[in-house]
């Protein structure tokens, strides 16, 4: 599931960088997507090998067509599309924009190349370039332009995700020739406590943010302690081997289910070659490296993982608030982790109608926090609600750990 496309940003009173400084983020921006692609070749940008993951030239065309169709074709009286067809194949999940074709059916599109699409990124950037130079209402433009800017850096990331799998699905395990993005992680853990009592979550201020990271509210918390390390491979293995994925009290029943339906046995991208464990990463297939956090795990696995340990998922408002506490030292981390909230509307949210929305997609997912290593730069905050449903792994997603105080 296409799951960055679901983030929209309400209008809401911003503060306006320069004409100058906007243009400067747009080319750096798109300039970054084109980058990021570079070691792809021409073969890989169609593959689509499940109905979750999206081709990287769809992405591509994607992003494009926010900037066609949400400015250009609204705001420009004399731009006409690029073709007509493209308001079809790449809108996502834009009802009110029209038909969108269907994401499981991305990989379908042969046509158009990937030399067209890049010919169609060009035209884009051209026609709103001049636009902006020449345009005398930029405070609305200004919000848009920099919606569909962020909107790019989730595409960004989504990009890495999906090339991730794409590759990692061809047996020939191709690596992506990307340097490592892993951290050194401490082995001891260390638990930060916080006491109970009434905290602020959610955003805050005049800086960008999506319409589902406020309104900023109160909330009431009990004592608790939450883990400041996120869950290693090395632990990860010791409940792989502790027998965790044949132990259905450990796990929900959905949970169970998944599990044994799809023979899942240990994290995507792990295999056992006899007696060692290797991991496929965007570098190619390494031996697991047991002091990195385990990533791509599903909520049932970390929920079970949690059961295991005797401790608990924090609460999204807890994560929050421990990504807060120390802002200089929690910035983007190597994982999503995940929390056990349930992905709604906070108190006072008020959906916004028309093309970009939120609040549709406020149903059967799980929230994560605190970012991941190829999260863009400048994209991410404290307050960022990522969300997925409780099976998907395909994402950087982790474990870090909470338990209450007794």
């Amino acid at each position: 599931m296409d799951t960055i496309m679901k983030q929209k940003v309400a209008p809401k009173e911003t503060t306006l960088i320069s004409r100058e400084e906007l243009i400067k983020q747009y080319l750096e921006v798109r300039q970054h997507t084109e980058t990021l692609c570079k070691p792809l070749e021409i073969e890989d940008f169609a593959v689509q090998p499940s109905s979750e993951v999206s081709p990287p030239k769809w992405h591509l065309a994607h992003t494009t067509w926010f900037f066609e169709e949400m400015i250009l074709v609204k705001y420009e009286p004399s731009y006409t599309r690029f073709n007509a067809q493209y308001s079809e194949l790449f809108n996502s999940y834009y009802k009110a924009a029209g038909k969108h074709w269907l994401q499981s059916d991305r990989g379908y599109l042969s046509r158009p190349t990937i030399s067209e699409i890049f010919k169609y990124r060009d035209h884009v950037d051209n026609r709103l370039l001049s636009f902006l130079n020449n345009s005398n209402e930029l405070s609305q433009i200004h919000i848009l332009v920099e919606t569909g800017l962020h909107h790019e850096k989730q595409h960004q990331e989504l990009l890495l995700m999906d090339i991730k799998y794409i590759l990692g699905a061809n047996p020939l395990l191709p690596s992506y020739e990307l340097e490592a993005h892993s951290k050194n992680k401490k082995e001891k853990e260390t638990w930060i406590p916080f006491k109970e009592g009434i905290y602020e979550v959610g955003h805050t201020g005049n800086s960008f943010s999506y319409d589902n990271e406020g309104p900023r509210h109160k909330t009431y918390i009990h004592s608790f302690s939450i883990c400041e390390n996120t869950v290693t491979n090395k632990a990860y293995l010791n409940f792989i081997e502790s027998g965790g994925y044949t132990k259905p009290e450990l796990w929900l029943s959905q949970g169970w289910d998944w599990l044994n339906n799809n023979d899942i046995s240990k994290p995507l991208y792990w295999t056992k070659e006899g007696h060692r464990w290797v991991e496929y990463t965007l570098s190619g297939l390494q031996d697991l490296d047991l002091n990195q956090a385990v990533t791509h795990i599903s909520y049932f696995e970390a929920d079970a993982y949690a059961n295991w340990t005797g401790q608990r998922l924090p609460t999204e408002e807890e994560t929050e608030i421990f990504l807060e506490s120390n802002s200089e030292k929690n910035k983007a981390g190597e994982v999503w982790t995940w929390t056990k909230s349930h992905y709604s509307a906070y108190p006072g949210f008020k959906k916004f109608e028309g093309l970009l929305y939120n609040g549709n997609f406020m149903c059967n997912q799980f929230v994560l926090k605190g970012g991941c290593s190829v999260s863009p730069k400048g994209h991410y905050r404290h307050t960022y609600r990522n969300f997925y449903q409780a099976h998907q792994r395909w994402m950087f997603s982790g474990i870090r750990l909470a338990k209450d105080k007794k």
